[in-house]
């Protein structure tokens, strides 16, 4: 059985229709192109997947498709203004918060929800609400730097 389901992605109306147990993960990655947000470990666990839907971190791999009618849906290629990249992105080259970069997506997505909610987190705030995102590569320190830096900047302030 299909659905069909009309949302946004980057302010973008999309219309599509799809099955039922199709994930928002797949609808990004191969019918929009959106590959920035990558499958790990499928199941909710590893964060790779994380994108902000209706203000929130969410994973990607654990959203149906039907499920998406009426939602905003932000993803990592959404960040950026066109070539400028946002501040937080920005942050996390200047402070080399990355490695081999399979994470980061999920990462930058996570640390956006939290800064767009809290623009002035804790340090154990921000390990908190990165806690979804699981690195192989850079051991998080750097990350958390990254975020530290562009809260102190007052980026996020309303």
């Amino acid at each position: 059985m299909e659905y069909r389901v009309r949302f946004y992605v980057n302010n973008e109306p999309i219309e599509l229709s799809v099955p039922a147990n199709r994930t928002l993960l797949s609808v990004l990655r191969e019918d929009l192109a959106l590959t920035g947000t990558k499958e790990g470990c499928g199941a909710g666990e590893c964060g790779a997947c994380t994108i902000i839907m209706d203000g929130k971190a969410v994973n990607a791999c654990l959203i149906l498709a039907p499920e998406l009618d009426g939602k905003h849906i932000e993803t990592v290629e959404g960040l950026a203004n066109g070539s400028e990249l946002s501040p937080l992105q920005e942050s996390f080259i200047e402070h080399m918060a990355l490695q081999c970069g399979f994470c980061t997506p999920g990462m930058l997505m996570s640390a956006e929800s939290l800064l767009r909610e809290n623009p002035h987190p804790t340090r154990a705030e921000i390990v908190d609400a990165m806690s979804g995102n699981l690195c192989r590569c850079t051991g998080y320190k750097k990350i958390v730097e990254a975020i530290e830096a562009v809260a102190e900047k007052g980026v996020y302030e309303k």
